[in-house]
């Protein structure tokens, strides 16, 4: 849950929360254009951190995670997941090093299953999970300006500001998503002046900014309506390095490599627009007219465009975008409009 004295402080700076989720801080259509065209700044909330920690830790993720664990250093992070026996994702998330602490984080609303589930594995093994969300405020600042009003609030370089790198200062650890886009993990105390700083020349935004911005870089996230319903090949996540194929065993991990090897994987996360002013949800599903009323795809992520309709990643057939129309929710519904991802997709 959100901490309380932070709601407080962000209600006090006019945020409308839901759901321990900032919604907006007066209009949401202005601050998707600053998000679009400026520098932003959003509270994190709604992701959430697990904490590992002893001696076994590195061998225990290692035996549970998609991602090779041995590339997670002092910083530099790792995009990831967990899966079940049969491959299919129950959760991704980013993960890197704090002091002696291994740090987890994915959506808030995962975070107990996780840990209940991953805890039933450590047995023996000197392991501790802990939910360590009230311990740290998740700030994210994206833009153009980001890395440099960053630098001069926390006097810090950050010359060096590559995809997933992480650097910690006493006052904060700054995670890299890509050049213009950071978070910052700070303490309940430090957080207030942090923001009442950034915030001077710095448009404060709603969540459904920053979940625009990390569709729009194809980075999934696997929320409940779509847990099991991926392997890590389907969102993307080979691409974006958070599978290994060359480590030991994990769950999963037989028909995961079978997939990669030996299969022709059938579907893939495309990035797309839907020209439409009903909410699409994660979950929702995708048609064809070749497949009339069996669901071709499935929507990951969506958020509201700045510049109309509802941009988001979707599972999809192969052959259904070959076929040049997919539609949503039902086989007469709003067609998506397929664009670019940054990345090459293997299709």
């Amino acid at each position: 849950m959100m901490q309380k004295n932070w709601r407080t402080f962000l209600q006090n700076y006019n945020a409308v929360i839901e759901n321990d989720r900032v919604i907006q801080f007066g209009d949401c259509q202005a601050e998707l254009k600053h998000a679009q065209t400026e520098t932003i700044l959003t509270d994190l909330s709604h992701y959430g951190l697990l904490c590992f920690s002893g001696d076994d830790t590195q061998a225990f993720l290692q035996s549970q995670l998609s991602c090779d664990v041995m590339e997670v250093k002092a910083g530099r992070a790792q995009y990831g997941s967990y899966c079940t026996p049969k491959g299919r994702v129950l959760a991704n998330f980013t993960l890197w090093q704090r002091n002696d602490e291994w740090m987890m984080q994915l959506p808030i609303s995962l975070c107990e299953a996780i840990q209940k589930r991953l805890s039933m594995f450590v047995l023996r093994s000197k392991v501790h999970i802990n939910d360590c969300s009230e311990q740290w405020i998740r700030i994210g600042v994206a833009g153009i300006e980001a890395c440099k009003r960053i630098e001069d609030v926390m006097e810090t370089s950050l010359q060096i500001c590559q995809q997933l790198r992480v650097m910690h200062t006493p006052q904060a650890s700054i995670f890299c998503y890509a050049p213009n886009r950071l978070e910052l993990l700070v303490s309940e105390v430090y957080a207030g002046e942090l923001w009442q700083t950034l915030s001077k020349d710095i448009h404060p935004v709603g969540a459904a900014c920053w979940d625009w911005m990390q569709i729009r870089a194809g980075i999934p996230v696997i929320l409940t309506p779509t847990q099991e319903q991926f392997l890590p090949q389907m969102i993307n996540l080979d691409i974006i390095g958070g599978v290994s194929f060359k480590k030991g065993c994990y769950p999963g991990q037989e028909i995961v490599a079978r997939t990669q090897y030996l299969g022709k994987l059938k579907r893939r996360m495309f990035l797309a627009n839907i020209a439409t002013n009903n909410p699409v949800s994660a979950g929702d599903d995708l048609f064809d007219i070749e497949t009339n009323d069996q669901s071709c795809g499935k929507i990951v992520n969506a958020a509201p465009a700045p510049n109309g309709g509802y941009d988001v990643l979707a599972v999809i057939q192969h052959s259904s975008v070959d076929t040049g129309k997919i539609h949503w929710k039902n086989p007469c519904g709003p067609v998506l409009s397929i664009d670019t991802l940054p990345y090459t997709l293997d299709v």
